[in-house]
């Protein structure tokens, strides 16, 4: 392992999707300072807005950033490495986050470096203010089910930088399935924690849904033919409101179709990885407690341990993203070069950092301006 303490404390900023998120990490991975605003004006409008979530990051990570200065009881000056969240996301909240990191890595002489979203989620249950004092941190490999309003995959993690995907979404993911259902359901957005305390009201039985490739090889998902059923039950109430009790009971029994197929495929996953020590969930889905005590019955089924976030760790969050570089930088790999492109689809299998020369020109000044790729 190498000696990071001359790049800590490091300062990191996630602006994936609607979330503003600060944190600083010390070197041993302890939370310093953190703040997370969570954007509010989307909810009327029935999901976020892209353009709308940019600006809102734009608008609140001044504050945001100072905030969590002050919190951790330092100034500027004393953050030795900047990182940020550089893909993959909502490009516009992409650009705005990671474009803030870098202006204050340049004014202060310090290193910039850009983090992958889906690898701060996979390795967050290795973060110490994940663990609880009787928990250690998941040893390598492991398997993370990442399920997120826009991930859903099965990943062996076999150590810092190695990751396998055993499978993914071929087209809604879990929580955008979430979201989508409860909007039907009268229940307004986010989706995801309502749909859950409606259906702890509900009969998990009362609805015949499908679970969609259950039984089937692989570690692949699929919920749009799962969202489709619960629409069709739905059609025959029209435009009048749903009956309360028929509510439930569509989203207890659309809740237990998720976690049937998320079990199914988690035990393909174990059959192709029997050499994993630990069973992790991350990912905003990962708050959902009947898929968590699903899950753990599974871990413990098969004699491994099983560990999830705390709540408030699950949705995107800062931490991750610094402590995702904090790993990296353990590893040996040295920050990336201040013109890392933020990029909307960044696979975990595409590690090395992703400078399209096609795309940056330089200035009369000669520095490069950053120009994001056409599709």
């Amino acid at each position: 392992m190498s000696d990071i303490s001359h790049l800590t404390p490091l300062l990191a900023i996630e602006t994936s999707c609607d979330d503003t998120a600060c944190a600083i990490l010390d070197a041993h991975g302890a939370l310093l300072g953190e703040s997370v605003l969570s954007q509010e004006d989307h909810a009327a409008l029935g999901g976020v807005v892209p353009e709308l979530a940019a600006r809102a990051h734009l608008k609140a990570l001044p504050e945001l950033v100072e905030l969590t200065l002050q919190r951790a009881g330092l100034e500027l000056e004393d953050i030795a490495l900047f990182a940020a969240t550089t893909g993959p996301g909502l490009i516009g909240g992409l650009i705005v986050g990671s474009s803030y990191a870098k202006g204050l890595a340049m004014a202060c002489g310090k290193p910039f470096m850009g983090i992958n979203h889906i690898e701060g989620h996979i390795l967050t249950p290795r973060l110490p203010a994940v663990l609880r004092p009787d928990e250690t941190a998941p040893a390598f490999p492991y398997l993370a089910l990442l399920v997120s309003g826009g991930h859903c995959q099965c990943i062996t993690v076999e150590d810092t930088g190695q990751y396998r995907r055993l499978g993914g979404t071929i087209d809604d993911s879990a929580g955008e399935a979430f979201d989508k259902v409860a909007k039907m359901l009268g229940l307004g957005w986010p989706g995801g924690p309502a749909l859950e305390k409606l259906a702890r009201e509900g009969d998990p039985q009362a609805y015949s849904l499908p679970r969609p490739l259950k039984g089937r090889p692989g570690c692949d998902f699929s919920f749009s033919g799962l969202k489709t059923a619960v629409a069709r039950h739905i059609e025959p109430y029209g435009r009048e409101a749903l009956p309360r009790q028929v509510a439930a009971d569509l989203a207890a029994s659309f809740q237990q179709a998720v976690t049937d197929v998320m079990a199914d495929r988690i035990l393909n996953a174990l059959a192709l990885a029997p050499q994993v020590t630990s069973l992790v969930v991350a990912g905003g889905v990962a708050a959902n407690s009947v898929l968590r005590q699903r899950l753990e019955e599974i871990a413990s089924q098969h004699g491994i341990t099983f560990l999830a976030p705390p709540l408030r760790l699950c949705t995107d969050n800062a931490a991750m993203i610094g402590w995702a570089a904090l790993e990296r930088l353990k590893q040996g790999e040295v920050p990336d070069d201040i013109t890392l492109a933020p990029r909307p689809r960044w696979p975990l299998s595409e590690r090395q950092p992703y400078r399209p020369q096609a795309t940056q020109e330089t200035s009369s000044t000669g520095h490069s301006s950053l120009m994001e790729p056409s599709a």
